[in-house]
């Protein structure tokens, strides 16, 4: 049983940046692909980005590729989303999520919500313009 906890919502101005937390319990958390996607109201979840077990691959949409980075610190347990440059449309729920890297055949397969473990309860952004 893995539990993930987000933080670091908030509210920013256009063009401001904002930085992610998500810590997870356990002493499995290496073996895990970690993602993150967001949710806005009416709106399907949708996939922002993923990262490798070790940290040394990373996948992300390409509506923030350029714009916000994953990273993660396997001894803090802790997986982080660098948000910069923020738009009003990036105003969303941000949920991360733990996938047993061996269900993936590639770190492209953690764009599909249906391969995750775990899931965060989620943390709000709102973006003012």
């Amino acid at each position: 049983q893995v539990q993930l906890v987000e933080s670091g919502g908030g509210l920013v101005q256009a063009g401001g940046s904002l930085r992610l937390s998500c810590a997870a319990s356990g002493r499995t958390f290496s073996t895990y692909v970690m993602g993150w996607f967001r949710q806005a109201p009416g709106k399907e979840r949708e996939f922002v980005g993923a990262i490798s077990r070790s940290g040394g691959n990373t996948y992300y949409a390409d509506s923030v590729k350029g714009r916000f980075t994953i990273s993660r610190d396997n001894a803090k347990n802790t997986v982080y989303l660098q948000m910069n440059s923020l738009k009003p449309e990036d105003t969303a729920v941000y949920y991360c999520g733990a996938v047993s890297a061996a269900r993936l055949n590639g770190l492209t397969m953690a764009a599909g919500q249906s391969m995750y473990n775990y899931w965060g309860q989620g943390t709000q952004v709102t973006v003012s313009s």
